[in-house]
C-alpha cells in the first residue's frame, strides 16, 4: 500500500466565453499508508473532481500528487497502481462474475493459476463464491457492487478509490454495503479515498473526513472531531443529522447567557436541546417519532426554530419550558468561523 500527498492542487475550466471557472483551489491533503479518508460535499463541490485528479482521468491545471513519494505529473493512469470503483458498476453483461473479475487479470497476462487464486480470494473474501457462475444480469445491485469492489480488489492496488459506489443502491443495501466496506478495509488495511455527499456514509465510514465546498476544504478530521468542533458555519450544518440549529443574538436572548467576544451566531446540536427545563418557552410544532428517539420540532417567542432530539417518549403539542446546555455551545463570527477553546 501506500501514502498519497496532495498538495496546492488546483483546476480551473475554461468556458466557451473563455470564462474561468476554478473548480479545485490549491488543495492539499495528506492520506497516511492504510488510511480509509472520504471526500464529503455537496454536489458541484469538487470531490469527484479531485478524485479523478488523483486518478490521472483529469489533469490538474496546477499544483502535484504524489503516491507512495512518486510525482503522478507523468504518470498514465494505467500505471498509477489504483484501482477506481465507480457509481455506475461497469460490469460486462455478457460475462460471468469469474470473468469479469479475471478480465483486469487476463489483460495484464498474469498466469491462469494465479488468476484463479486472486479470483478465489477476492470472491470468499466478498461473499461471491456462489455466484461466480451468473452474469450481472442475473443479480441484484448490492451483489454487483461486489462484483465491481471484487474486480478492483484482485488486483491488489496500491491505492482504491471509490466515487460515490452505494448511491445507487436503495437504503437497507447502502447500510449493509457500509458494513462490507469497512470489513473490507480492515482486511486489506489499505489505502482508499472514498467520495460521497451522503454524511451517514462519511461518519461511519471514514478514518478522517475531508469536508469540501465550493472546490476548497473546509475541515479535516475524525469523524468525531468534526462533529464536535466544527470549524465554520458551513461543516456545522453539513455534518450531523438533523443540522445544527443555528441561532442569531436576538433569537438566542433568555437562552445564552455568556458567549465570546465577537459572537454573531450560535449553533447546538438537537441533543443539545432542553424540552422541559429551561428558562423559555416555546411552541411544540412537529414530533417526528422514530421509535427510539423522537425528534422534537419547537418555536420560540423571539423567532427561533429548533430541533430537540429526546428520548422516544410522548412530548404533547402545546408549550413547553426550553433550555441549551452550555456545554454544548458552539459560537460562529460574521465571516462563520468558530470562536472559543470549549470542547463541545
Amino acid at each position: 500500500m501506500a501514502n498519497v500527498s496532495i498538495r496546492w492542487l488546483g483546476k480551473d475550466h475554461v468556458g466557451a466565453k473563455k470564462q474561468l471557472t476554478r473548480v479545485l483551489g490549491d488543495i492539499t491533503l495528506e492520506i497516511a499508508d492504510g488510511e480509509l479518508l472520504v471526500l464529503v460535499g455537496p454536489s458541484g463541490c469538487g470531490k469527484s473532481t479531485l478524485l479523478r485528479c488523483v486518478a490521472g482521468l483529469e489533469t490538474p491545471t496546477r499544483g502535484s500528487i504524489h503516491i507512495d513519494g512518486k510525482d503522478m505529473a507523468k504518470v498514465e493512469p494505467r500505471d498509477r497502481d489504483i484501482a477506481m470503483v465507480f457509481q455506475s458498476y461497469a460490469l460486462y453483461p455478457h460475462l460471468t462474475v469469474r470473468e469479469n473479475l479475471a478480465f483486469g487479470l487476463k489483460m495484464r497476462k498474469v498466469a491462469p493459476a494465479e488468476i484463479e487464486r486472486q479470483v478465489g480470494e477476492a470472491a470468499t473474501m466478498l461473499g461471491l463464491e456462489h455466484l461466480l457462475e451468473r452474469r450481472p444480469g442475473q443479480m441484484s445491485g448490492g451483489q454487483r457492487q461486489r462484483v465491481a469492489m471484487g474486480r478492483a480488489v484482485v488486483r491488489r492496488p496500491k491505492v482504491f478509490l471509490f466515487d460515490e459506489p452505494l448511491s445507487n443502491l436503495d437504503s437497507a443495501l447502502r447500510a449493509q454495503m457500509r458494513i462490507e466496506l469497512m470489513q473490507l478495509h480492515r482486511r486489506l488495511k489499505a489505502t482508499m479515498i472514498y467520495v460521497t455527499h451522503d454524511q451517514v456514509e462519511a461518519m461511519t465510514l471514514a478514518d478522517r473526513i475531508a469536508v469540501l465546498n465550493l472546490g476548497a476544504v473546509q475541515q479535516v478530521g475524525p469523524p468525531d472531531a468534526l462533529y464536535r468542533r466544527p470549524a465554520n458555519l458551513f461543516v456545522a450544518r453539513f455534518l450531523g443529522s438533523p443540522e445544527m440549529n443555528i441561532l442569531s443574538l436576538t433569537e438566542a436572548a433568555g437562552l445564552v447567557l455568556g458567549m465570546p467576544e465577537g459572537t454573531v451566531s450560535i449553533g447546538v446540536r438537537a441533543e443539545g436541546v432542553r424540552i422541559g427545563d429551561g428558562p423559555v418557552t416555546a411552541t411544540v410544532e412537529v414530533v417526528e417519532h422514530l421509535g427510539w428517539e423522537s425528534l422534537v420540532h419547537v418555536v420560540t417567542s423571539t423567532g427561533a426554530k429548533l430541533v430537540a432530539r429526546v428520548s422516544a417518549a410522548t412530548v404533547a403539542a402545546g408549550s413547553v419550558a426550553l433550555g441549551l446546555d452550555p456545554d454544548a455551545l458552539h459560537f460562529f463570527d460574521s465571516d462563520g468561523n468558530r470562536l472559543g477553546d470549549d470542547e463541545a
